[in-house]
């Protein structure tokens, strides 16, 4: 009771502050406020924002331990898992910020891309939910949500460049405006954090003592720490492709056949701890980030020659899940550094999805008004979704050659 008291004092005073001497006869009337839904893979995450970006409250249910369990996303399980919590999470959102749903201006809802079977449930409930109450609703772009995060936590102008990384996604587009970008690079194939969680269930990381409650990658990142990546020098993929798409099932299959020697080597079967798991876990890391810092730093280079990043203060912003590793951010540092940007990247737990960045993509889409619907209107889910104007073409046309950088990293 007291708790709730605080936070609509709270309230009240950061509208007086905005409004001078209006009355407050209700929290929607001072601040618009967005209710905000992600179920686009394995993370069930509503939060209510005001138009400050202020989190008023928010509630996550994650699928990591039961996902463990299965060695994967099983998308029936995700699905049925999102079902059965959805509508728990939305309230426990609501109720720790104080809102009814007659308070809120809008809602706002992932529906592309990620898992069709984990999208349709948020946007099920979305619809329906918007109906009853009769509210507005936002369809978002996911990898929209991920770039625009950071102008939740700090003052940052467009245009920038963004590196999005996470298990399902790998791409590098200058951000324009909210639902302005020019997309530079993709993956070709999988992302960096599905091919660390292969790679972690190849090793059967699962059952190293430190390792039985982390995600693949996490495992990956703890491992590599007291590992040796000289040990095993991966080649880096894409060497002679001078644009900025990304491939990694390559790299994945040449850590597969190295794992596959080493177990004939030490005589052990496939499900077995190698006594050189470290070394492998820290080769893997080191090109992975490799793979990243290169086709980024070509990517600030297309940007400068073409003018399309603010010559005052040239910002690159790291996000998704896989932006929460910490060798990967010293990687991107050191491309930062050599070429006169500044990295920016949001703490670990807006990295990874949740209810919070969708609530404020759904914030500065309301400010401007764009993408705004009526209840009524029916949306659909999208799987695959691009994000922005495609100019990868442009970018492998302009070849450009990078300098030698030394990625000496430290563990």
């Amino acid at each position: 009771m007291f708790y709730t008291q605080v936070k609509i004092l709270q309230r009240f005073l950061r509208c007086k502050h905005t409004f001078g001497s209006t009355p407050l006869s209700g929290k929607a009337s001072c601040s618009k406020l967005v209710l905000g839904i992600e179920t686009s893979c394995d993370e069930t995450g509503a939060a209510v924002l005001d138009e400050t970006g202020a989190i008023l409250g928010e509630s996550l249910h994650s699928q990591k331990e039961v996902h463990l369990r299965t060695g994967g996303i099983i998308p029936t399980v995700a699905q049925q898992l999102h079902r059965e919590n959805i509508e728990r999470v939305v309230q426990e959102a609501l109720e720790r910020s104080s809102v009814t749903p007659s308070q809120l201006s809008a809602v706002a809802t992932t529906v592309k891309p990620g898992l069709a079977l984990s999208l349709s449930i948020g946007l099920e409930f979305s619809q329906r939910f918007v109906r009853k109450h009769n509210k507005p609703f936002i369809p978002i772009h996911h990898m929209e949500a991920h770039a625009l995060t950071i102008r939740m936590l700090q003052p940052l102008s467009f245009p920038f460049l963004v590196l999005l990384i996470s298990g399902g996604h790998s791409l590098l587009a200058v951000a324009r405006g909210i639902d302005d970008f020019l997309l530079l690079g993709h993956t070709l194939d999988e992302a960096p954090g599905d091919t660390l969680d292969k790679v972690a269930r190849r090793l059967s990381l699962i059952k190293h003592p430190q390792c039985s409650a982390l995600s693949g990658g996490q495992a990956i990142e703890l491992l590599a720490k007291d590992g040796d990546r000289m040990k095993f020098p991966f080649k880096t993929p894409m060497g002679h492709t001078f644009d900025c798409c990304f491939s990694f099932a390559g790299l994945r299959n040449q850590i597969t056949m190295t794992i596959m020697k080493k177990e004939a080597e030490e005589g052990v079967e496939e499900g077995t701890l190698l006594a050189c798991v470290n070394d492998i876990a820290a080769a893997a890391q080191h090109t992975v980030a490799s793979h990243l810092a290169k086709r980024t730093h070509r990517a600030i280079l297309f940007c400068k020659a073409n003018g399309l990043l603010s010559s005052n203060s040239p910002t690159l912003v790291l996000s998704g899940g896989v932006a929460s590793n910490q060798y990967i951010r010293k990687a991107l540092t050191i491309i930062t550094e050599t070429t006169g940007l500044h990295l920016l990247c949001p703490p670990a737990k807006f990295c990874t999805d949740n209810g919070v960045m969708i609530a404020w993509n759904g914030v500065e889409r309301l400010r401007e008004g764009k993408g705004i619907l009526p209840p009524n209107v029916n949306v659909n889910y999208e799987p695959k979704a691009p994000l922005g104007l495609d100019i990868s073409a442009e970018v492998r046309a302009a070849a450009i050659r990078l300098p030698s950088v030394r990625m000496k990293i430290p563990n």
